[in-house]
């Protein structure tokens, strides 16, 4: 469909073509590719941080009330957690088969496959609201695993293909705070929709109508998707996706691409310390119920509260982030200072934690999620700093893949830690790793 209203734009040159004078590459002085932005662009990003929410909400809601699920299904707490371990698991052997599509056949198309997995695992989901269902519940699952496989990488490519220089790093804020939104959701809604009651039937109702309620609007928005999403502008928006345009359709490799990358020094130390910042996150999301029940019994609800806290101050992070690199460009400077203050807000909640007083960790979570959250957006955008012409897809799929194995790792040795010597060494195992990466970085 033709984009004739979006160049109705009401800044003062949007709508207009830009032209530049520039040395062309067979070195004669003319006139620069158009470029153009359209109005489009943020119904785009929008809707993709909207089918990006949707996914995320799934990853946590069992999570947050594991002490429900274990009860309802009759399983321990370490199938619980697979729940929650499938999504990065699935992430390892799909990536590059993922990104390599993204190359090939788009934005588009990523997009409806997507959604389309993410809606099939909701309504499976549906069906397993039954004690003896527990693999139901597990297979439905692992579709919206795969789903997000699709979602994670893309924020930073959309906002390349679609944005203009100066908007790149805020529109890529907008693309993972739909993914944080999505689990700060997933921490509110469960253990509001399903109260711990003993009774079997009551517990099902409750679990049910919190499937449904994903269900329809995963449904709802594959429609938007379908009817909606565009592959890309018609014309570029900034004169280097003009250059990536030519020199991709021209000589791309998938596998050569990924060898520079894998060559890179710099892009190599921020893909570990990328992984070692973000499992934690990971391990700590999905562990939060048995962290705070551990110390406050009955506090179901409020762990969800606390999880959220965590996650909007997260949000609020990643968009003060994106506006500051877009200001600035000061992509080492901001990572770093970020880095050093996530291993600084998690060693104060360590030791606040058990102290008995459930504000004081309200309040130190929100710090914690502020930087340690507020950092997703500034490793994609670093990334795509330094690999520049690469393809943002490829360098961002494999800093999630780092970040999946680190989860894996870092949730499963957590969750042993507490189960042996309580929250503290947890948390203090997650803080030596930290640490670690802040050197890196």
């Amino acid at each position: 469909m033709k984009d004739d209203q979006d160049t109705k734009e009401t800044g003062p040159d949007l709508s207009k073509v830009v032209k530049i004078q520039a040395d062309i590459p067979n070195g004669e002085c003319g006139s620069a590719p158009q470029t153009r932005l359209y109005k489009r662009r943020w119904v785009i990003v929008l809707l993709f941080s909207t089918y990006s929410l949707s996914n995320a909400y799934q990853w946590i809601q069992y999570g947050i009330i594991s002490n429900i699920i274990m009860k309802f299904y009759n399983v321990d707490g370490f199938a619980v957690d697979w729940l929650s371990m499938i999504y990065m698991l699935a992430y390892i052997p799909f990536i590059f088969p993922v990104t390599w599509l993204l190359e090939k056949l788009g934005l588009r198309f990523t997009a409806l496959v997507a959604n389309a997995l993410n809606c099939a695992g909701t309504w499976i989901k549906v069906a397993s609201a039954r004690p003896d269902l527990f693999w139901v519940t597990l297979l439905g699952q692992s579709a919206s695993a795969v789903a997000q496989v699709f979602i994670l990488g893309i924020p930073s490519s959309l906002a390349s293909v679609w944005f203009g220089a100066e908007e790149v790093s805020t529109a890529c804020s907008i693309g993972v705070f739909g993914n944080q939104l999505g689990v700060a959701i997933g921490f509110l809604l469960p253990p509001i929709l399903v109260p711990n009651v003993d009774d079997v039937n009551d517990l099902a109702y409750h679990i049910r109508i919190m499937f449904y309620i994903s269900a329809f609007l995963a449904t709802f928005i594959f429609i938007l998707v379908v009817i909606v999403f565009q592959e890309r502008p018609e014309i570029p928006p900034t004169q280097s996706q003009v250059q990536a345009r030519i020199s991709r359709s021209n000589d791309f490799s998938y596998m050569a691409s990924i060898r520079r990358l894998l060559y890179n020094k710099a892009f190599k130390l921020l893909v570990i310390s990328y992984g070692l910042n973000v499992g934690c996150f990971y391990a700590i999301s999905t562990l939060l119920n048995r962290m705070i029940i551990e110390h406050y019994p009955g506090e179901e609800v409020n762990a969800g509260r606390i999880g959220l806290t965590i996650v909007f101050a997260g949000m609020a992070g990643s968009l003060i982030c994106g506006l500051w690199l877009d200001k600035t460009k000061t992509y080492k400077q901001t990572t770093l200072v970020v880095y050093i203050l996530s291993l600084v807000g998690l060693l104060v909640y360590t030791f606040i934690l058990n102290l008995g007083h459930l504000w004081a960790v309200f309040v130190t979570a929100g710090v914690l999620g502020f930087f340690m959250t507020g950092y997703l957006p500034l490793g994609f955008e670093f990334a795509v700093e330094l690999t520049f012409p690469e393809s943002e897809g490829i360098s961002s799929g494999l800093l999630n893949c780092s970040a999946q194995i680190f989860g894996i790792v870092f949730t499963i040795g957590q969750g042993k830690l507490i189960d042996k010597w309580g929250t503290l060494a947890g948390n203090v195992f997650l803080c030596s790793f930290l640490l670690i990466g802040t050197i890196m970085t």
